[in-house]
């Protein structure tokens, strides 16, 4: 539901400028002639009453004017991004950046020629969409050029000017237009913004994967991930995004179960070992969320032909073998789906693991348990250990001390 403007949380506006830390900064930053502005997503953020993780502040000094008043106020300055105009001011151990007003002399795809500005207005019409196009100052005023309050009270996410052009200066926006939308918006996306995205879409074929992968990965822990990602598929988008087609059901499920934002890119993206190495690939995945989808996708494979319903036991088996959070993954994707059947013990057993994974279980023995038994030293070794391991599955992950001579046995039964 949409609301009006009144309904806007101008307390969270106040709450934030009366931080200690950045009023220090703005002190110290303002005066002479310059000025200082918290701006776009803490001012956003902060007029709907939610969180607000980072403060970025936008200044009309030139960056080597912002860096002598910070560290005359005794302040550390890192030079984060000097090329773009950006110090990052750390204070009582909170870092700020702060950007010297900038106004595009020429753009093409993510790059622009800037250079340095002091009107505010400008440099709040050269962002992307009217939301993020906020300002605070000191003094508590909001200052609103293209009309952000009214869509952020009324769930509109709309592009700045003409939209096209907006994404001609950086094709990302594509998708943080969906981001955005899945974040903030009620009812349709915004009609003349899809269309734009639409007759442009090509462009994003030159985006990076990791600007793309940190995008669709902060798109699925959105509030309306599901809906939007929906209408990504009905447009094309996703296809074009994740290079194979989503499963919309599956991702509704992991949302609902409340999986992080790489257990919603299992379930909606992976369905074989193979989609797993694509999105590794596609999206630069680190190594831990790469071995998770793959994790995730032979766990699907096996539970699919699982013959008989999931309890806790089975789950105890696949812990075993898969970490905890792949398998709560798999397990939340696949509920209510003809296989597995999933028992209700299964549910609370898999969130045990979760929560601690100290209690999965290891299997008791050791290779030199098996050549104590009189196992050469080489490959027979490994070759009793997969049986001593078949065994120990079976008869449900046994970790007591009394576990090891049945493992023995059960190693040597067919010889080296």
């Amino acid at each position: 539901m949409s609301l009006d403007e009144g309904d806007l949380h101008h307390a969270g506006l106040a709450a934030l400028i009366s931080d200690a830390r950045v009023a220090r900064l703005l002190a110290a930053l303002n005066g002479d002639g310059e000025e200082t502005r918290i701006v776009g997503g803490a001012v956003r953020n902060a007029l709907v009453g939610r969180r607000v993780h980072e403060v970025d502040l936008a200044t009309t000094a030139h960056p080597d004017v912002t860096r002598a008043r910070a560290e005359a106020a005794g302040f550390k300055v890192v030079p984060t991004g000097l090329a773009h105009g950006t110090l990052t001011v750390v204070v009582k151990g909170e870092p700020y950046e702060v950007t010297s007003l900038r106004e595009d002399v020429e753009t093409f795809g993510r790059h622009a020629v800037v250079r340095f500005g002091r009107d505010f207005a400008a440099d709040a019409l050269r962002r992307d969409f009217t939301i993020n196009a906020l300002s605070l100052d000191a003094q508590g005023r909001l200052h609103d050029y293209a009309g952000g309050a009214a869509d952020l009270a009324a769930g509109r996410v709309r592009f700045i000017g003409d939209a096209r052009r907006r994404i001609r200066e950086d094709y990302l926006r594509i998708l943080r237009f969906f981001r955005f939308s899945a974040d903030f918006s009620h009812g349709d996306l915004d009609a003349e913004g899809l269309h734009a995205a639409i007759l442009e879409r090509d462009g994003v074929a030159i985006l990076s994967r990791e600007r793309v992968r940190n995008e669709l990965m902060r798109l699925l822990v959105a509030r309306r991930a599901v809906e939007i990602v929906t209408a990504m598929a009905q447009t094309g988008f996703l296809g074009r995004f994740l290079g194979g087609i989503g499963d919309g059901a599956r991702l509704a499920r992991a949302v609902a179960a409340g999986r992080d934002a790489t257990g919603r890119l299992a379930a909606l993206a992976v369905a074989t070992a193979e989609d797993a190495a694509r999105l590794r690939e596609r999206l630069r995945l680190s190594n831990a969320d790469g071995d998770r989808l793959d994790s995730y996708a032979r766990l699907v494979e096996r539970l699919h032909d699982a013959p008989a319903p999931l309890g806790a036991l089975g789950v105890r088996r696949l812990v075993a073998d898969h970490a905890p959070v792949a398998v709560a993954d798999a397990l939340a994707a696949l509920a209510g789906e003809p296989r597995p059947g999933i028992a209700p013990d299964a549910a609370a057993a898999i969130a045990e693991y979760e929560a601690d994974p100290v209690r999965v279980p290891t299997i008791p023995l050791r290779g030199r348990d098996l050549i104590a038994a009189g196992v050469p030293r080489g490959p027979a070794v490994g070759a009793a250990m997969a049986r001593a391991r078949a065994r120990w599955l079976a008869i449900g992950c046994p970790t007591h001390e009394g576990a090891r001579a049945d493992l023995v046995a059960a190693a040597l039964e067919t010889g080296p």
